[in-house]
C-alpha cells in the first residue's frame, strides 16, 4: 500500500489541508502505471469527498489542464529576460548555496536538466532563494516556490477560471518524504486565496509571506 497527499483548500492559514490517501501502488515506469496510481488516489479521495472535484497536476495527468499546470509546462515572467520561462527553471536558477549560485543560467535550460545540474548538489548547503535582485528566505519553507507558482498562474490567466472549480489536487510523483515542494499544494493555495479575495497580495513577495504570519 502507498500513502500520498491530495491538497485541499481551505479558508484559514496555512490555507491548504492534507488528505492522506491510502491505495495500492502500481509499479512501473510506464506513464500507464502512473495514470492508475493517480485513479487509485482520487478513488480514495472521493470515497471521503465523493461530490469535490480532484485535479492531478503533472505531465503525467489524464486532463490537459493537469498536463498545462505542471512546472515543467507553466511559465513564470523573467523581466531581466523580457521573457517566459518554465516554473522549474526559475526554481531551480534561484537557488542560492554556502558555496555558489544563483544559477540564473538555468533559465534557459530544459526543465529536466535545470532540475539536474550537478551544482545544486555539489555547492554546499542551501541558504537563500534569488529572483531579480531580491533575496528570499528558505522559510516557510515552501514559501518561494509557491510564490512563484501563484505568480505564474497570475500571468497566466486563461488557466485560472476552470482551476477553481476543484477542490483537490494531487501530483503523484510527490512524495512527501522525499520531497518539500509540490505544484499541487501550490495549485491549492491559489484556489484558497482566489476564493478569499487575496491574490492581489500574492504579487508582492513581502505581502504574500505576510498572508502567513498572521
Amino acid at each position: 500500500m502507498a500513502v500520498r497527499p491530495v491538497f485541499v483548500p481551505v479558508s484559514k492559514a496555512p490555507y491548504v489541508t492534507k488528505f492522506m490517501g491510502e491505495f495500492t501502488w502500481n509499479g512501473g515506469f510506464a506513464v500507464s502505471q502512473k495514470q492508475k496510481n493517480i485513479a487509485a488516489l482520487h478513488q480514495a479521495f472521493h470515497k471521503r469527498f465523493p461530490d469535490d472535484k480532484v485535479l492531478e497536476i503533472s505531465s503525467k495527468s489524464m486532463q490537459e489542464l493537469g498536463v498545462q499546470l505542471s512546472a515543467f509546462h507553466l511559465k513564470k515572467e523573467v523581466p531581466s529576460l523580457g521573457q517566459k520561462v518554465p516554473v522549474e527553471c526559475v526554481f531551480q536558477a534561484g537557488k542560492v548555496f554556502s558555496e555558489g549560485g544563483p544559477f540564473t543560467d538555468l533559465y534557459m535550460a530544459t526543465p529536466r536538466d535545470a532540475k539536474r545540474d550537478q551544482r545544486l548538489k555539489s555547492s554546499g548547503v542551501l541558504r537563500s532563494f534569488f529572483f531579480e535582485g531580491n533575496t528570499m528566505p528558505l522559510m516557510p519553507r515552501t514559501i518561494f516556490y509557491n510564490w512563484l507558482y501563484i505568480n505564474a498562474l497570475l500571468e497566466n490567466p486563461q488557466y485560472t477560471q476552470e482551476l477553481m472549480q476543484f477542490n483537490g489536487f494531487t501530483d503523484i510523483e510527490f512524495n512527501p518524504e522525499k520531497s518539500i515542494n509540490c505544484q499541487a499544494e501550490a495549485a491549492a493555495l491559489f484556489v484558497s486565496l482566489g476564493r478569499l479575495g487575496l491574490l492581489e497580495a500574492c504579487k508582492s513577495f513581502d505581502s504574500f509571506f505576510a498572508l502567513f504570519s498572521r
